[in-house]
């Protein structure tokens, strides 16, 4: 382990986020009855701690190795949760401790989308337009980021980008040089988000407001500037181009990387894993209309069907959107979308939960072992396409299924143990590992009401999801430590 090349790093990296602070100080220009002080105070307090930890060691120059890529990522996200902290609990109309304040600042970079903040409508515009930066920051990776941007961090980029990226294969690239790749994903994420604000401000939201959404929106993050979400603006248009955006970028941007350089459509046909996502939405759209119709929910049945397509889209792409009380809908349907977030986005998206491409390699791998019962003696492959699966990829993928459902259970009890019920603690566990946001039972509409344990407990969960478990626990194994 190289420490100060660890050290130098994530200075840099923290001095390159305070920047993002310096966006809200514009909005309180704008808008004068605002303070930029806890903005200001921030700024310096991230700027002077980031200082701190680089210049002692400016002039290291050693290789950066892949322990090192993997303790810079969890070491970055963890302080930069913290450090993203200041903002709300600096900000009095807010009156955050430093467990909301935290959990607040973790639920955005995640893009978890889990809030402890109400009456959102009264809230300072600065703040609003802070959380949604950070979601659209944590969406594509500031890591990522840093390894487009950043050619002072010299070596190690690799590293760096095999630790953050999502997905069970690490080390697929779309261009020869890791930065051309980190590069092209975030061309194409800024691209789709510029689109998307467009869209938004020439459907009839205010440019704030479509600025603030589009981030939100491309991140798979599910903050919004209203407490009612984007059902505030009650306009089927708005919801149209959210689920458009929503399932584009809930897809592979890699995929997105490959239609856009040879302008063939016909990519987005061809994959695997593209076509099972889009199946999958569909057939919970289908299911959610047809109950919210036979239970008289919605009496009209283009309404029901709207609330059903916006919903599956949101909650099955872990976006967390909502345009009404879904978690009060009867019978099953809430539980029906929770688990359709399991699923979650496709793999190299911003998207959470287990991703399309682990769960149809598992329904796979289930279907070869039936075969082989009844035709013990044939060599079955599991196959993505015409190409068979390395064996490898497949244990890597049961291997995260196991830590998932691990950890899943572990931290439901956990919960459970703090005084939560079974509905609250189940949901609560779901939704932040699988980066969803809106749970069920008492976290339905927000997350004010738990208490400070279980809030604790669900930051190492959205973390944990946020990247892919074995990033954060590799760095726990006493294997990782030794030399």
């Amino acid at each position: 382990m190289q420490r100060q090349v660890v050290q130098r790093i994530l200075g840099i990296l923290l001095g390159g986020f305070s920047l993002t602070m310096l966006p809200p100080i514009g909005v309180t220009l704008l808008y004068p009855d605002e303070s930029a002080v806890p903005f200001v105070l921030s700024v310096l307090i991230t700027l002077a701690c980031a200082l701190a930890l680089w210049y002692p060691v400016r002039d290291s120059r050693d290789d950066m190795h892949l322990r090192d890529g993997f303790l810079v990522v969890v070491l970055f996200w963890t302080v930069l949760g913290s450090f993203g902290a200041l903002p709300f609990l600096l900000c009095e109309p807010l009156a955050l401790g430093i467990t909301d304040a935290v959990f607040e600042s973790i639920s955005g970079l995640t893009t978890t989308g889990a809030t402890v903040i109400t009456q959102l409508d009264t809230m300072p515009r600065s703040i609003l337009f802070y959380r949604q930066t950070l979601q659209w920051l944590g969406g594509m990776g500031l890591i990522v980021l840093a390894v487009a941007i950043l050619p002072m961090l010299g070596v190690g980029g690799m590293q760096l980008y095999q630790a953050e990226t999502p997905g069970p294969v690490k080390d697929n690239r779309l261009t020869p040089r890791i930065k051309e790749t980190a590069k092209a994903l975030w061309f194409i994420y800024l691209l789709l988000t510029v689109i998307c604000a467009f869209s938004y401000w020439l459907a009839g939201m205010s440019l704030f407001d479509a600025i603030s959404h589009s981030f939100s929106t491309v991140a798979i993050g599910g903050f919004s500037t209203h407490d009612a979400s984007l059902g505030y603006f009650d306009s089927a248009a708005i919801e149209t181009i959210a689920i458009v955006f929503m399932l584009l970028a809930g897809a592979n941007f890699g995929l997105h990387f490959i239609t856009w350089k040879s302008l063939k459509v016909r990519h987005y046909l061809q994959d695997a894993e593209f076509r099972t996502y889009v199946l999958v939405l569909l057939a919970i759209t289908l299911i959610a209309f047809l109950f919210l119709r036979l239970a008289q929910v919605y009496p009209v049945w283009d309404h029901a069907f709207g609330k059903a397509v916006f919903h599956a889209v949101s909650i099955g792409t872990t976006t967390g959107f909502t345009t009404s009380e879904f978690h009060l809908w009867p019978g099953f349907l809430p539980w029906l979308l929770l688990f359709a977030s399991f699923i979650g986005g496709c793999a190299g998206s911003t998207g959470g939960g287990l991703k399309v491409i682990r769960v149809l390699l598992l329904f796979k791998q289930g279907m070869r072992e039936m075969m082989r019962l009844v035709h013990p003696s044939a060599e079955i492959a599991v196959k993505i396409g015409p190409r068979p699966v390395d064996g490898r990829v497949m244990q890597a993928v049961w291997g995260f299924f196991f830590a998932y459902i691990a950890i899943f259970m572990f931290m439901t009890l956990l919960l459970m143990a703090t005084g939560l019920d079974e509905t609250t603690s189940f949901s609560a566990v779901a939704a932040t590992l699988n980066n969803l946001g809106p749970g069920l039972g008492e976290v339905g509409a927000n997350y004010t009401g738990i208490n400070a344990l279980s809030k604790w407990i669900l930051c190492l969960a959205m973390l944990l999801g946020r990247l892919e478990i074995f990033t954060l626990l590799v760095v726990l194994t006493p294997a990782f430590w030794r030399r």
